[in-house]
């Protein structure tokens, strides 16, 4: 029922083609799904806040399943306020080599990978806003080579034609870019929300060595 309902949810949008309203849109989300949840928390739930997300939900982190899976409810429960394009991740090829097929394959079966390709196969591949605004994942050619991880979350291009996306800070855990969505208002002016990258933990050189418990033992027989 899920992936029937899925799959007539998602072919409708075609090439979707938005209105005016006010929308959030976040880059490269890969798996990281507790900071997929900050993201939310920072634009807002569903459906106070619209998204159109520009694709590779999976692969690479470690939750790639429960973040598709809550991207694709909100897909069902808010079709008109909630788009998802594909990514190139979003592809059997490339997703079966960088790890949602294995995450699928341990936590359930290749039966449950092999639906999320024909659901990744329904994903529309751009979207156009008021017909000025175009989103893709990636590049609309060859030629328009994008950046892929960014330190602060977005970066222009192409004589500030073109600006990439990012959403997932600290990607992978080996680096320490900040993760960035894009705010597009009424009137089509964009900004920025900006996710930081969290400090990496250090010793607290000012806290006393906790002492191994033999010595614990003796100071309290004193």
């Amino acid at each position: 029922m899920f992936k029937g309902c899925l799959a007539k949810v998602l072919s409708a949008d075609g090439c979707a083609d938005g209105d005016t309203e006010k929308f959030l849109s976040p880059g490269d989300i890969h798996g990281q799904y507790y900071d997929l949840l900050r993201l939310f928390e920072y634009g807002g739930f569903p459906p106070e806040s619209n998204y159109l997300f520009l694709g590779d939900y999976v692969d690479r982190g470690k939750q790639s399943l429960e973040t598709i899976c809550l991207l694709l409810a909100y897909k069902i429960k808010y079709p008109e306020n909630f788009f998802l394009l594909r990514g190139n991740h979003e592809c059997a090829s490339i997703n079966r080599i960088y790890g949602f097929y294995d995450e699928c394959k341990r936590r359930y079966n290749i039966k449950l990978w092999k639906t999320f390709t024909d659901c990744f196969n329904c994903l529309p591949i751009a979207a156009i806003v008021d017909e000025k605004i175009f989103c893709c994942h990636g590049a609309a050619h060859t030629d328009t080579v994008s950046p892929q991880v960014v330190e602060d979350g977005y970066e222009f291009f192409a004589k500030r034609q073109l600006v990439t996306l990012f959403s997932a800070p600290n990607y992978c855990g080996e680096f320490d870019n900040a993760g960035a969505m894009m705010s597009v208002d009424e009137t089509l002016m964009c900004s920025f929300q900006i996710l930081k990258p969290a400090e990496k933990k250090k010793p607290n050189a000012t806290r006393p060595v906790t002492p191994p418990r033999g010595m614990i033992t003796k100071q309290a027989k004193k």
